[in-house]
């Protein structure tokens, strides 16, 4: 069974509801073989990102950068994994009050040098999700489970 990892820092109701707006897309019922695994950024371990076949990043965006959590995230997984995950798919979302650029750009680049892919259209999202902000959400989860049918 595959496996898509959900990593995730949601410290306010708007990075919560895009959160479980992206579990649900990925757990649609039409959406078979596929195992779902969240994991907060400073609970997610090495062999979590190990195990899993693809990944679902989210942060708020925090003083201008990813939440110090995801970074974390990334800085202890990043040369422990980097040979074994180069090529796997991903997606991402990102919640910002007025600005979500360097959190993106954040993302993007260290995303980069591990070799992942982007599978889906990033989320970025300013103030409170709207109905279509947390439908993109859905997709983005469904999109990420999906391909792991395939």
């Amino acid at each position: 069974m595959a496996t898509l990892l959900i990593v995730h820092h949601t410290p306010s109701p708007n990075c919560q509801a895009m959160l479980e707006a992206v579990g649900s897309g990925a757990s649609a019922p039409e959406i078979e073989g596929v195992r779902v695994v969240r994991r907060a950024a400073l609970a997610a371990t090495v062999p979590d990102v190990l195990e899993a076949d693809a990944y679902v990043l989210g942060t708020p965006a925090n003083l201008g950068y990813m939440s110090g959590a995801l970074k974390h995230f990334f800085d202890q997984m990043y040369y422990p994994c980097l040979d074994e995950t180069r090529g796997r798919p991903f997606g991402y979302y990102v919640h910002g009050g007025s600005d979500t650029t360097g959190a993106v750009r954040g993302i993007e680049s260290v995303t980069t040098g591990l070799g992942w892919r982007r599978e889906a259209p990033a989320v970025t999202v300013t103030g409170e999700p709207s109905k279509a902000d947390l439908q993109a959400c859905w997709e983005l989860g469904a999109a990420l489970a999906a391909g792991l049918t395939e």
